[in-house]
């Protein structure tokens, strides 16, 4: 474990090259993994899992789920079961399912959890608001996290290209003297970047309110707001497009993603600069109230409740897929179709 510096607060961190995958191989090597759903963030894990020579099954209902799991070289009746049958036979339970599947099939899982074993999550939603899940693990097992800071897509791909994605991780509970370890190992083999601590519950609440803000929520709510601005005066789809999302996107994103805000600031225009610095405190003063009330939210279970009460209706899914086409086929998105086919690498 090493002390890092972010920002002036020192926090401990565990870097690959101090714990190496043979290491972390060791560790598991009497370990079966069984990786239960294979939707979000399954595929990555289980992939890097098996590529990076650990003993992994995978736990799916039959279904698309089930055959794209077949498609990606998981054998029926080998590596890959029901989820009871993976559950039974693994060591390792790693809990991928998405947080309704979670409650509803709790009461099966849990009878699988015999003394010793390990409940794994990449979210600490369940385990957090486990009053209102009802997801209470026995005493005798550990319950441990890794939550990668990113799509199970991203994961994956960051890993083909031999980097990591970043990961926290958490010990909800010990029961083996072996939690700690445990949870590194998988860490390191699902091909983590580095490893920060959390908690559940802290890891729960930023999760939420990160996805609601800046990572999905907010993100579409500014550009929206700018897109509709510009297009109410006058400019062009491709216009506010561009000027709304591709730039962003394409240019300045990787920018800031390589060395900072203030690297991006110093690679624009002198007039880009100094707008940038003159705005960013009126959007700031504007934006976190509109933040701290979704903290709030978040914190008190009220997010949480929102989310159990609207996936447990019986309609759920169409629901969802009308507000997903509603946005997919809006004006911006549609132009978006248009620009990304217009880009020089799609020649």
């Amino acid at each position: 474990m090493a002390k890092m510096n972010f920002g002036g607060v020192e926090e401990n961190v565990i870097i690959r090259e101090e714990f190496p995958l043979e290491k972390a191989r060791e560790i598991l090597k009497d370990e079966t993994i069984a990786v239960l759903g294979y939707g979000v963030q399954g595929p990555g894990q289980s992939m890097n899992l098996r590529d990076n020579g650990f003993n992994v099954i995978v736990g799916q209902r039959q279904g698309k789920t089930y055959d794209k799991a077949v498609a990606d070289g998981w054998k029926p009746g080998e590596t890959l079961f029901s989820i009871e049958e993976a559950a039974k036979r693994a060591t390792i339970v790693m809990c991928l399912l998405s947080d309704a599947a979670v409650m509803s099939v709790w009461p099966t899982i849990k009878q699988y959890l015999t003394p010793g074993k390990a409940l794994y999550f990449s979210h600490g939603f369940a385990i957090t608001w486990n009053d209102r899940t009802g997801v209470v693990p026995p005493k005798d097992i550990d319950v441990i996290m890794v939550a990668p800071k990113g799509s199970g897509t991203s994961l994956r791909t960051m890993f083909l290209e031999g980097r990591g994605l970043n990961s926290s991780y958490a010990i909800y509970q010990d029961a083996t003297g072996r939690a700690m370890e445990r949870t590194i190992a998988l860490g390191i083999g699902i091909g983590s970047g580095y490893l920060f601590e959390t908690t559940f519950q802290r890891e729960a609440t930023s999760d939420l309110t990160g996805e609601r803000g800046s990572l999905m929520g907010a993100i579409q709510g500014l550009l929206l707001a700018q897109y509709e601005v510009l297009r109410e005066n006058g400019h062009t789809p491709s216009e506010a497009f561009n000027e709304t999302v591709e730039e962003l996107t394409q240019s300045l994103m990787p920018l800031f993603a390589a060395k900072g805000m203030d690297w991006m600031y110093a690679n624009c225009s002198t007039t880009a600069q100094r707008g940038a610095l003159d705005w960013m405190g009126p959007f700031h003063d504007a934006i976190k109230p509109v933040v701290q009330k979704l903290y709030d939210s978040v914190k008190s279970g009220n997010e949480a409740q929102i989310s159990i009460d609207s996936n447990s209706k019986p309609d759920y899914r169409v629901k969802l897929e009308a507000e997903l086409k509603a946005l997919r086929e809006s004006e911006m998105w549609q132009t978006a179709v248009t620009v990304r086919r217009l880009r020089p690498e799609n020649d």
